[in-house]
């Protein structure tokens, strides 16, 4: 997106400020100029991210101040919070084995 266009929109905006009737199409050419192209902008900076990560798990370290299980969770087996990822979420004692 060049600079120019979003002078334009923006002159439009200011432009249209005076009388309230060109008021949604101020943000209508707003959301095409500036919101799509930050969404774009946002959707190509994770998956940069997504192929640069590496698929290998953290070392696991047990720190006392993390993992606290003073009671069971009331699904499955109380140890698994809700949305447990075995690669990702290591129990108190440490990661799960992994069956690849």
């Amino acid at each position: 997106m060049s600079l120019s266009v979003a002078r334009r929109a923006l002159a439009a905006a200011a432009a249209s400020h005076s009388s309230h009737e060109g008021g949604a199409n101020t943000w209508k050419i707003l959301s095409f100029v500036l919101a799509l192209p930050g969404v774009a902008v946002c959707m190509a900076n994770v998956y940069m991210k997504m192929q640069a990560h590496s698929h290998e798990q953290p070392q696991f370290v047990p720190f006392e101040h993390l993992r606290i299980r003073t009671k069971k969770f009331p699904w499955g087996d109380g140890n698994h919070s809700l949305f447990h990822n075995a690669h990702t979420n290591p129990l108190p004692d440490g990661y799960e084995s992994s069956h690849h």
